[in-house]
């Protein structure tokens, strides 16, 4: 269970008005706000060892009272009848050793009352008179002991529904203590948390998420670009604070567009079809002798160039495209070669018009400059995740959201894990970190020797970060796991690669605590990964593949099982 802070109150005629409770005529609302200050106070000290705040919770239980749960000043005013399954509903969070941990650093921060008095000075009395023994009466026999099925029925279910749960993963509850100061920090406007592969910056954005939403009360948003990771996320957070649930929306940027239009009733058509036929027709019509046809790029790279470099910032003259640096972009283009880029764009503009239809471009144009004209007023906090693959107007979208407020806005992400085309800088979008940018670098995911390995396959991989500046990937200070090294395997046909790679797999299967679903294999290609698939149905492996769609693209992702 968590770190539960209970100050018992033998009040009456209690009432709660929103954030107001009273006790009879009298507004005692500043009692409850001293405990939530303690609670506060208590979060600081055992971020020290590592504890997530969210794992700290007052409670201001009424004497006396039953079926009774409000919520004030971020304490929980409940009956003392309903203690005990409020206090073990969440189950067992902790282990022994965790326990252990929070204990002495309590002992520590709540000294025992009593212990630097003097001791008092012993009195000698006289010994006891004993008094005459009583004539002997006959004595009722001895009322049988209470079995399980005497007791109160309530309190039993109370507490067996909190101690069946399972433990939870130890990251829900423990962080290393520069996270946990993190979760909790207040920023003055925009900020951001980056950090290497395996530092832990989606498990802070969790953790931050649901503290934001326990201390300010209001709402927070959490949006990253892939649409499958809100959904894993919010599962997350139902086991990491599920008295958050509800109040923490995990939604991906296009979703989260797209139901902002039809909020607002905004028309505007769903992105498929037709899109990509207007982009086929004005493909078509490029002539042979365009620098777009010559150039060694394909067609693709031409679409990612005119979705991401000038849709993605809401580019609509050419002067603005001529002279744009193209952060992301490692391919310099020549002012011929953007003209040229700038005629297909205006062609597939035209060709979208004629066909009545959006791309997804377009809708988070159209959700921004909605929010921009009339604010939402709906969110206190918006975390976005993965920050770098956005577009510049997906994140002047999340901005307009919160604007500069305190807490507002946290991007999460390291500008070398982009994993798509295009790019954008902070300055661009109109957002000043002005200091308000933290590195997180102890390594908790990988193993030193990955670590290693994956340094050495990028160490000539250059970048523009979001912040502007030439990117060489962020160091880390220390490494808490290690193993054996990556293998690294070259082949000369495509049979050996099949053979060696299926062997692989069965000696990975055969490992204790392995299962089928716990093997990935990635390919650099959806052919490659159809090619992969074959071979384990040929093999009698069985597989799981999902199929999502970026930008109107297919992407295979899956396990072997």
């Amino acid at each position: 269970m968590d770190m539960v802070i209970v100050d018992t109150k033998a009040w009456r005629e209690v009432a709660v008005h929103g954030d107001r409770i009273t006790r009879g005529q009298e507004d005692v609302t500043d009692d409850i706000a001293r405990l939530a200050d303690l609670a506060y106070s208590t979060e600081a000290a055992l971020a020290d060892i590592g504890l997530a705040p969210g794992e700290v919770h007052a409670v201001a239980a009424l004497a006396g009272q039953k079926r009774m749960h409000a919520r004030v000043a971020s304490v929980d005013v409940i009956g003392t009848h309903d203690l005990v399954g409020h206090v073990t509903k969440r189950g067992a969070r902790l282990s022994a050793s965790r326990v252990d941990e929070v204990l002495a650093a309590m002992l520590t921060h709540f000294p025992v009352i009593g212990d630097d008095a003097a001791a008092a000075p012993q009195v000698v009395v006289p010994a006891a008179v004993l008094p005459r023994e009583p004539a002997p009466t006959p004595t009722p026999a001895p009322a049988p002991a209470p079995t399980i099925a005497a007791l109160d029925d309530e309190l039993t279910d109370q507490l067996l529904d909190g101690v069946l749960e399972a433990p939870i993963e130890d990251w829900m509850a423990f962080l290393d203590p520069a996270q946990a100061k993190l979760v909790r920090r207040s920023f003055n406007g925009p900020a951001r948390i980056r950090g290497a592969a395996g530092t832990g910056k989606t498990v802070v954005g969790l953790h931050r998420a649901a503290y934001l939403a326990r201390s300010t009360g209001g709402r927070v948003l959490f949006t990253t670009y892939i649409k499958t990771l809100p959904r894993v996320l919010e599962a997350l957070l139902e086991h990491l604070a599920p008295d958050m649930v509800g109040r923490v929306d995990f939604v991906g940027v296009h979703a989260f567009a797209t139901r902002l239009l039809k909020e607002r009733g905004i028309a505007f058509r769903a992105p498929g079809l037709e899109a990509r036929l207007a982009f086929d027709d004005a493909w078509n019509a490029i002539r042979a002798s365009s620098p777009l046809r010559s150039s060694r790029f394909s067609r693709l790279y031409w679409e990612d160039e005119i979705k991401h470099v000038i849709k993605g910032r809401g580019l609509t003259r050419f002067e603005q495209y001529a002279d744009l640096a193209r952060v992301g972009r490692k391919h310099a283009l020549p002012l011929e070669t953007r003209q040229a880029v700038w005629d297909l764009y205006e062609a597939y503009s035209r060709g979208l018009r004629e066909r009545r239809a959006h791309d997804w471009e377009d809708i988070v144009l159209l959700a921004r400059d909605a929010v921009a004209a009339v604010p939402l007023e709906r969110y206190d906090a918006v975390i976005v995740d993965e920050a770098q693959d956005l577009s510049c107007a997906m994140v002047s979208l999340m901005h307009h959201l919160v604007g500069d407020r305190t807490d507002g806005l946290t991007l999460i992400g390291d500008g070398q894990q982009t994993i798509y085309q295009g790019g954008y800088t902070l300055g661009e979008v109109g957002i000043s970190l002005s200091g308000r940018g933290v590195v997180l670098d102890v390594n908790h995911r990988n193993t030193a020797e990955i670590l290693e390995f994956a340094k050495e396959m990028v160490a000539d991989d250059q970048f523009v970060d979001i912040e502007g500046v030439d990117g060489v990937g962020d160091t880390v200070s220390a490494i808490s796991r290690s193993g054996p090294r990556p293998a690294f395997h070259r082949f000369s046909s495509r049979a050996e690669h099949d053979r060696v790679m299926l062997l692989r797999l069965s000696e990975v299967l055969r490992l204790i605590g392995t299962g089928h679903g716990d093997v990935g294999i990635l390919t650099a290609t959806n052919r490659q990964a159809d090619d992969v698939r074959a071979v384990l149905r040929d093999a009698g492996v069985r597989w799981s593949c999902s199929t999502s769609t970026r930008a109107g693209r297919p992407t295979r992702y899956g396990s072997a099982r």
